[in-house]
């Protein structure tokens, strides 16, 4: 399906937009991705798109996010864009990160 096409029905829904920069199938980014397919299927069950993108096979599209490490999680749509770096091993972290959980702040003793 075309970004474009993602695009326009994402935002007439409630759809997470979703792109996971990594770069080939080292264990950190197959672990990346088996994280976020679990949170999603937990959290956004029928909900996201997610788009793989592997910046060894596609070096120039790391630029249109400003990607600097990998893997990274873009969170195209619901705006607005947020990205987390990492294996997204820490569900907690990504769940804020995506704003599906609000931060838990220290509270002062």
């Amino acid at each position: 399906m075309e970004e474009t096409t993602l695009l326009e029905r994402s935002q007439d829904t409630d759809t997470f937009l979703l792109r996971l920069y990594v770069a080939g199938q080292t264990p950190k980014c197959i672990r990346a991705f088996a994280n976020l397919k679990r949170i999603c299927e937990e959290h956004l069950a029928g909900r996201y798109h997610i788009e793989m993108v592997d910046l060894l096979e596609n070096p120039q599209l790391a630029r249109g996010d400003q990607i600097l490490a990998v893997p990274t999680l873009v969170r195209r749509l619901p705006e607005p864009m947020k990205k987390i770096i990492g294996d997204l091993s820490n569900t907690e972290r990504v769940l804020v990160g995506l704003d599906l959980r609000p931060a838990l702040r220290r509270q002062a003793l």
